[in-house]
């Protein structure tokens, strides 16, 4: 969670109506340009939290008209309504003025090299000059350009340097008199290692526009060059380094695209009207990805991707607390967070924060999260970011302010929690006595500690210490103090000055100092664990503090953990455990990243070691897993950043840490990184002798923000604005605080302390594989609760052996039951899922499925759970051999339910819907016949034919025989009716063999033996046929229909034309046959 903390610049009386604001980029200065009625116009320059800096104060009887920055050094160049151009140096004071005949009108361009080596004016007469500020940030002597183009100048921008040229060559032509290589080779010392490295270098050619759409290229040889020309003025440019192109945006709203070849050619490549109002209002933002913003005035921000050629709009949602109708009036982007802000006409400041998704397909997309407005008076009309990425600088309609992020601060210990819910009010929530209370301040709150009487809150400037009584709090001290650190213990307050740690009485008393050398820094974090006080300093510096005692007693030796891991940068956060014997910590690297490892120090055996997220292993591999369980493990925990930590209040061995994916956005602050998706929370047993062990690995519950403490048996989660830590709890005050309990605590979350002991024990030597001491722990347990918990832990470590045992202790003859039958599935995870459901735990078993790839299994126990959607999905990309028979099953529990209609598709698409369909709906024949006539299919017309028939309607029974392409019942019915011709002639037109078959049948009932004959031929019923033949003495036909039949029929005819004694040639001819 993060909050606002909206800062009122402490402007002069002088001051009047702010009409300029600009952030350097690199340091925490605003520069605000003012109008007064009387005084006329003043610039300033102010602090982060709004403190005006006295000497740096100009006023002059004519308004400012623009501000810029100098990229790196505190150097504003300032324009003039007059003309008038000067540099003010912060935090001196001095002002350095161009020569007063170079620009003779209002400034509108003023525009800085990457390097700022190079200044550019430019003015509404059309005049533009080119400045050198050497490495101290002094004016060179007269302008190395002017240039007249007699047009108003409206933008410059800077074209990218060329990739780096050869050091030596470089250096040959600075030595030569080169001035431009000279430039370019800018020697600098580095920041940690006191060689030298080569500057970036500076590209000093640009690109210029005038008010009447003509766009120039200046290089740095002073030659101007008309580049190219759009329709009326422009308002942006931005150059694609990547790409050579050039884009320009004009006050009309048009965008042109124009490739810039080596030698300044220029081709159009597109132009778009972009949509939106145009105008000189429009607040346009470029990206240095090529994404361009814009905002006018309407209830949307447009944004444009020139690389990805697509377009999108952004608006407001009054769920979060926006008004119908409010319109956006400017934008601002911070590339270091991925955040956008717009200023609204209500006074709001809307931020979008995007998160980068990969979608099943595998392709990339953006996504633009809309977050709570932060509010301020008046109508916004500017808005930048600072170049720390919490601050941003709002100008209104009546003031300016700068809102500085602050993460939401928390903390527990002893069973009491505080979570900050605005700038100055905190919700208490003591578990003891299941009290929640809300605690207003007077200041802002940038840090609490809490124990069980006490909380401690510092506002930056001043630290307030109240005690709890009942259901009020009441102040006992207050002092002043600036420790960026603070942590408390009893009655005893911890805070930081340079090189030592402070410990304070509650009134502010300092009774000792815990002092550091100048070699091991300063210190910056302090953490208490149970009664011991870790520290971390500036240079990587560790040590850890016994406070059992009356004074505070070092534990071990300080140690620089720069000498033990490669590539550190800074320390993050710093732990220790309860007994003070192990430390651990969250580190950022050189390069600025946060580093992927899990790292901790034995302080006993001063050694360290790590779980390397990356990888998702350990420094050594988990000795306690096999090779199945650790490939599995390493890839839920692989590819990953431990975002905090938390060593358990009293149980030394419990650690836990928060992870996230490692492409996940670390940068933003605005909203706590374990708010968002993906988070995992890891549980390992940290031990001198077997070192690092996984524990237990589980995603964060979606409902919750971040984990706060662990403390057996529960984690501690910090909540959303009203969920409740206890099932049916009604509470007056917001509960920021709810607890989960431990997997190994389901149930017994009341449980005693030597029962707790027990069970993490049992878990302790499960997860090492010793199971005579697991069972050692817990023999002396009966509760059958305590034996259901430990065979959900034999889920986690697979340990089926040991999950008969608890199920026999449970009496849960139908979980053994179900677990010796599935001793016949060849893969242990299958067998380990069907404990996992016995138990009740169905996320766990349906993990277990489809990491051993049973998803024939997974498709029965989701069709089991009543999930038919997944049943439905898995069969259809894993399982698709059962599909039809999932289909079934889904259209049978959705014919029970009594949803006919979503049932009858799905016994189409498992291919049952000729039985099943009529049988379902037999009861409405009309919907059954308009059924059947909709699926024209011929199955189904058939079967309806058969009931008409049966229900004696044989004129429709034909029809629908015949639209089923049935023959032979046609055949039959029209038989049946007398009608033997019309029988006969579908018989011979359609030729179908069954029905010519019985026709023939009729025939010979009405002794009609030729046309018999006939159709038993042409039902290819050639032994009838002869048959007819010879007891009828057709011998002529016979022999055809002989040589037409089997060899046993033509053996029985040439023995019939033999004892005849007749066609005796006929009988010779069929026995050769034979």
């Amino acid at each position: 969670m993060a909050v606002y903390f909206d800062h009122r610049i402490e402007a002069p009386d002088s001051s009047g109506e702010a009409v300029l604001i600009a952030w350097h980029s690199s340091l925490c200065v605003l520069a605000v340009g003012s109008v007064n009625a009387s005084t006329r116009g003043s610039v300033d320059l102010y602090l982060q939290q709004g403190e005006h800096v006295k000497l740096c104060h100009v006023e002059r009887g004519f308004n400012p008209s623009l501000l810029q920055w100098h990229p790196t050094k505190p150097l504003l160049a300032v324009g003039w309504e007059t003309g008038e151009t000067l540099l003010l140096s912060h935090p001196s004071g001095e002002h350095t003025p161009l020569p007063a005949n170079t620009h003779a009108s209002c400034i509108t361009l003023l525009e800085w090299s990457s390097n700022g080596s190079r200044l550019v004016t430019g003015d509404q007469a059309g005049v533009m000059a080119v400045w050198r500020v050497d490495a101290r940030g002094k004016l060179q002597g007269s302008p190395l350009i002017k240039h007249d183009y007699g047009k108003p100048l409206t933008c410059c921008i800077f074209r990218p340097a060329p990739p780096a040229e050869d050091v030596t060559m470089l250096a040959r032509a600075a030595v030569s008199g080169d001035e431009t290589a000279l430039d370019m080779f800018n020697w600098k010392k580095s920041n940690k290692r006191g060689g030298f490295a080569l500057g970036s270098q500076e590209g000093l050619s640009f690109y210029i526009s005038t008010a009447d759409g003509n766009v120039f290229s200046v290089d740095d040889q002073a030659r101007s060059v008309a580049l190219l020309s759009v329709e009326s003025a422009v308002q942006k440019m931005w150059y694609s380094k990547r790409r050579a192109v050039l884009a320009v945006v004009t006050d009309s709203l048009l965008l042109s695209q124009f490739s810039v070849g080596p030698e300044g050619f220029t081709q159009e490549i597109s132009k778009v009207k972009l949509s939106g109002r145009g105008g000189q209002h429009t607040g346009i933002v470029w990206t240095e990805d090529g994404l361009l913003i814009t905002a006018s005035g309407e209830q949307h921000i447009r944004l444009w991707d020139v690389e990805l050629d697509d377009h999108y709009a952004l608006s407001l949602d009054e769920s979060l607390g926006f008004e119908k109708g409010e319109l956006l009036n400017c934008v601002s982007f911070c590339t270091f967070k991925n955040a956008l802000a717009a200023g609204t006409s209500r006074g709001r400041v809307a931020l979008w924060h995007m998160v980068t998704m990969n979608d099943q397909k595998g392709d990339t997309k953006t996504q633009w999260k809309l977050q709570t407005p932060a509010e301020v008076e008046g109508n916004i009309s500017q808005l930048q970011w600072g170049s720390s990425s919490h601050l941003l600088a709002v100008r209104s309609s009546s003031c300016v302010l700068i809102l500085s992020e602050h993460v939401m601060c928390s903390h527990y210990s002893q069973q009491v929690a505080a979570v900050q819910l605005a700038p100055a009010q905190l919700s208490l929530a003591n578990f003891n006595t299941n009290t929640h209370i809300t605690f207003h301040t007077d200041t802002h709150i940038r840090a609490v500690q809490v124990t069980r009487d006490m909380v401690a809150v510092w506002n930056g400037k001043y630290i307030t210490v109240s005690e709890s009584s009942g259901q009020t709090l009441h102040s006992t001290g207050s002092f002043q103090c600036e420790s960026p650190a603070l942590a408390v213990h009893e009655e005893n307050i911890y805070t930081v000055e340079p090189n030592r740690v402070q410990i304070r009485t509650p009134q502010g008393t300092v009774k000792q100092l815990l002092v550091f050398s100048e070699a091991e820094g300063n210190p910056t974090l302090l953490s208490v664990c149970g009664s011991y006080l870790a520290v971390g300093t500036d240079t990587s510096h560790v040590r850890v503090f016994d406070l059992t005692r009356r004074e505070a007693k070092p534990v071990g030796i300080t140690k620089n953990l720069a000498e033990l891991i490669p590539d550190l940068g800074a320390l993050r956060s710093v732990k220790c455990n309860a007994s003070g014997s192990q430390m651990s910590f969250v580190i950022t690297q050189v390069n600025g990243r946060p580093d992927n490892k899990m790292y901790f120090y034995d302080i006993e055996l001063d050694t360290l070691s790590y779980f390397d997220f990356f990888t998702g292993r350990p420094a050594s591999s988990l000795t306690q897993l096999e090779d199945s369980q650790r490939m599995r493990c390493e890839g839920e925990l692989s590819a990953r950043c431990p975002i905090s930590q938390f060593w358990d209040e009293n149980e030394p061995r419990l650690f836990v840490c928060e992870t996230v994916p490692v492409n996940f956005d670390l940068h933003s602050s605005s909203q706590s990184q374990a708010e968002k998706e993906d988070v995992l929370v890891v549980t390992f047993f940290m031990t001198q002798e077997h070192g690092l062990l996984l524990q237990d690995s589980q995603p964060k519950p979606a409902t919750l923000l971040s984990l706060l403490a662990l403390d057996t048996p529960y984690y501690y989660y910090i909540c959303k604005l009203g969920e409740s830590g206890e099932q049916g709890e009604v509470v007056s005050t917001p509960q920021m605080v709810v607890r989960r309990a431990l997997r190994d605590f389901v149930g017994l979350e009341g449980c005693e302390k030597p029962t707790r002991d027990a069970m993490l024990n049992f878990s302790f030597y499960l997860t090492i594989g010793d199971m005579d001491e697991a069972f050692k722990a817990i023999k002396l347990i009966k509760s059958e609760a305590v034996w259901e918990n430990m065979a959900r832990m034999c889920v986690k470590s697979r340990r089926l052996d040991v999950a008969r045992v608890c199920l026999g202790n449970m009496g849960n003859a139908r979980a053994a039951r179900a677990l010796r039958d599935a001793e016949k599935e060849p893969e242990v995870d299958a067998q380990v899922a069907v404990l996992a459901t016995q138990l009740g735990m169905l996320e766990d078993a349906e993990r277990l499925y489809k990491s051993c790839g049973r998803f024939d299994l997974l498709n029965k126990f989701y069709q089991a759970a009543g999930q038919w959607q997944q049943a439905i999905e898995t069969a259809e990309t894993h399982d698709r051999i059962h599909l039809r028979t999932t289909y079934y099953s889904y259209a049978k529990h959705l014919e029970a339910t009594g949803d006919k209609s979503l049932s009858l598709q799905y016994y189409e698409k498992s291919d049952t819907h000729r039985f099943e369909v009529p049988r379902m709906v037999m009861d409405d024949n009309v919907s059954l016949e308009v059924y059947i006539n909709k699926m024209k299919d011929k199955d189904l017309y058939k079967w309806w034919g058969h009931y008409l028939e049966s229900q004696s309607d044989m004129e429709a029974a034909l029809h629908y025989y015949d639209l089923a392409q049935d023959y032979l019942s046609q055949v039959r019915v029209h038989c049946y009716l007398g009608n033997i011709q019309k029988a006969s002639v579908i018989a011979n037109e359609t030729g179908n063999r069954a029905a010519s078959y019985h026709v023939a049948r009729q025939y010979e009932g009405q002794d009609e033996i030729s046309q018999s004959v006939h159709f038993y031929t042409r039902a290819q019923a050639y032994n009838n046929a002869i048959r007819l033949c010879k007891e009828n003495n057709l011998d002529e036909q016979l022999m055809n229909l002989a040589l037409l039949s089997n060899p046993e029929d033509m053996m029985d005819t040439a023995m019939y034309y033999e004892e005849k004694g007749t066609h005796m040639d006929r009988a010779v001819m069929l026995y050769h046959k034979v």
